[in-house]
């Protein structure tokens, strides 16, 4: 059904036409951005899946390791051996774009390159279980970041896909039919109008001969 809004003129009939133009080619760039969008988080969502699972096998080593640890050694030895650390880690963040979305993207340095640095107690008093925990912990730790990048990533693209997926639906089932219909309207009236004009000036035309046919006969008479 046509608007009521709608002007049926000459005018409003482009205008109507360069909307239908407009409405397909961004309905075509959405539906490739939406496809592209879905590829893209499907790989994510793989890519996720694997970290995760990578991530929570170290977490479970470590924590495994932790409870051995703890086993043979008293609490307040376990709280002296973590009271000093002496490696920091520092984080950047920033975005990469990727199909309008800003994408996080995590990166890590540490205060020193010296890996023995992540045990902040000497070995003296403590056990090889906790030296595989806070190795196993230290290990995992760039995977946890990625695994961090990488969910809030799939979040974020979710959110995209499913807008652009209205905005396409929107202009299929709403704005594109609509401008086809006010187009047809507007047709069929224009034409209903050229109707009338070629009528009215065909009956003009048969009164004018008629008109002049009867002057005649009185200039004959």
């Amino acid at each position: 059904m046509a608007s009521a809004a709608v002007t049926p003129t000459r005018m409003e009939l482009t205008r109507q036409k360069k909307r239908l133009a407009t409405a397909t080619r961004g309905h075509k760039l959405l539906k490739d951005k939406r496809d592209e969008l879905m590829r893209q988080f499907m790989d994510l969502v793989r890519e996720n899946m694997a970290l995760r699972e990578k991530v929570e096998a170290g977490i479970r080593a470590a924590n495994a390791n932790f409870v051995i640890a703890k086993a043979g050694m008293s609490e307040e030895s376990l709280r002296v051996a973590f009271m000093a650390p002496r490696q920091e880690v520092y984080l950047d963040t920033s975005t990469k774009n990727v199909m309008s979305v800003d994408i996080p993207v995590f990166e890590y340095k540490t205060r020193t390159a010296d890996s023995n640095d992540i045990y902040s107690y000497g070995y003296a008093f403590t056990s090889g279980d906790l030296d595989a925990a806070v190795k196993s912990l230290a290990d995992i730790l760039p995977d946890m970041l990625l695994l961090a990048e990488r969910e809030k990533a799939c979040q974020l693209m979710a959110a995209e896909i499913e807008k652009t997926r209205r905005r396409v639906n929107a202009l299929e089932h709403v704005i594109i039919p609509e401008a086809q219909q006010n187009i047809k309207y507007i047709t069929m009236k224009l034409d209903e109008n050229e109707r009338s004009t070629q009528i009215r000036l065909m009956k003009v035309k048969d009164m004018m001969l008629e008109d002049a046919h009867h002057y005649k006969e009185k200039q004959q008479a």
